[in-house]
């Protein structure tokens, strides 16, 4: 077995990507409990959820092109679609947690938006309930799992170390593309919940 030698330079990305990857999923999951909200206008807070389904969706598509021209040989094609793949990731990041920091969480289920999911908006959603908890389950954890693989990859890309970047990218790039698209999915079955 071969032993990966890292000079000083990798070691202090690696160390950022490793923070950057255990504060971002801190900081979401405090927005998700923290009672404070900001004060933006109704119309800006319930278009964020449509505008980030819409960046899901541009990056899954981003995704696909990035494999196919990579797949031709036509790397700066690669290059372009997978930068402006991580763009769009962090864009959806910013109009993730401005959401969560203005708006509720939403329940699955809650017709009424009381806030409570009661006997019968629960039946209503019952045939389905359980594909949307495995979608969304699998979306949150998966996203936190491939951001430090995706960040270590595109810096192995950009620094010259192509055998390091198609090592993780075998495994982080499937993920990424299961984590865009489903959470377009979740996207479209939460989306009648929303309280206008």
């Amino acid at each position: 077995m071969t032993q990966i030698a890292f000079n000083p330079k990798d070691k202090i990305i690696l160390r950022s990507i490793l923070i950057i990857s255990v504060l971002v999923p801190v900081v979401v999951g405090l927005l998700l409990v923290v009672p404070y909200k900001l004060s933006l206008p109704d119309s800006v807070i319930m278009a964020l959820p449509r505008i980030n389904a819409g960046i899901n969706s541009i990056t899954s598509i981003i995704l696909i092109l990035g494999l196919v021209f990579i797949l031709q040989r036509k790397v700066e094609w690669h290059k372009r679609m997978m930068l402006s793949a991580m763009a769009l990731g962090a864009l959806f990041l910013v109009f993730y947690v401005i959401y969560h920091a203005s708006a509720p969480s939403t329940k699955f289920g809650d017709a009424n938006g009381d806030g409570v999911v009661e006997a019968m908006e629960k039946a209503a959603v019952a045939s389905i309930a359980g594909f949307y908890y495995f979608v969304l389950l699998t979306h949150i954890v998966l996203a936190a799992i491939v951001l430090p693989f995706v960040l270590m990859s595109v810096y192995y890309a950009l620094s010259g170390k192509i055998d390091r970047h198609r090592k993780i990218v075998r495994y982080a790039y499937p993920l990424w593309l299961y984590v865009s698209i489903s959470g377009v999915v979740v996207f479209y079955m939460i989306s009648p919940f929303y309280q206008q």
